[in-house]
């Protein structure tokens, strides 16, 4: 009988604190106290709040994993930004990877993360390929381009590797 009731209580106990939700949705917007940092707000597929996600999440914030308490579906992260950069957030569970990539533009203290459609990483530079291909003249001018897209990516945070990431962290969600 104390088996069984021990037993019934510990099943209690561990249900009662699991975490039956799960993140699959989320917006990124600056901290309400205006200190250089960005929230992560959990939603539903239609960009609504959901205030029932409660607890400690792991995320991936620009390669860097960050467990991130979220309270009332709400969760500041603790780095602050200097400048203007790429940020790649992702995080995963058990109904796969959820990520995206944001450059959150830093001007007289305010940020203002703006989404980034990961389809611009493959049609910007497809099209410089085609254009390469079709003109001779332009193989030049197609190096050029390459050079300042990639270092004006990499100079604000966002290096090859985690490009990569984007791409086909996109194409894998397509299928």
């Amino acid at each position: 009988m104390k088996n069984t009731i021990f037993l019934s209580l510990i099943l209690f106990c561990t249900h009662s604190f699991a975490q039956f939700t799960n993140i699959n949705n989320f917006n990124v917007k600056e901290s309400l106290l205006k200190n250089s940092k960005i929230a992560i707000i959990a939603t539903d597929s239609l960009e609504n709040p959901l205030e029932q996600i409660n607890g400690i999440y792991t995320f991936s914030i620009s390669g860097f994993t960050q467990q991130l308490n979220f309270h009332n579906g709400v969760s500041v992260v603790p780095l602050q930004i200097d400048k203007s950069t790429f940020v790649y957030i992702k995080h995963e569970n058990d109904r796969g990877t959820h990520s995206k990539l944001l450059y959150v533009y830093k001007k007289n203290g305010e940020l203002t993360p703006i989404s980034i459609s990961r389809i611009f990483f493959i049609i910007i530079p497809l099209f410089i390929i085609i254009l390469s291909f079709a003109f001779k003249k332009f193989i030049y001018l197609a190096v050029i381009l390459f050079l300042v897209f990639f270092f004006f990516s990499y100079s604000n945070g966002l290096n090859i590797s985690t490009y990569f990431e984007t791409i086909f962290d996109y194409l894998r969600n397509l299928v």
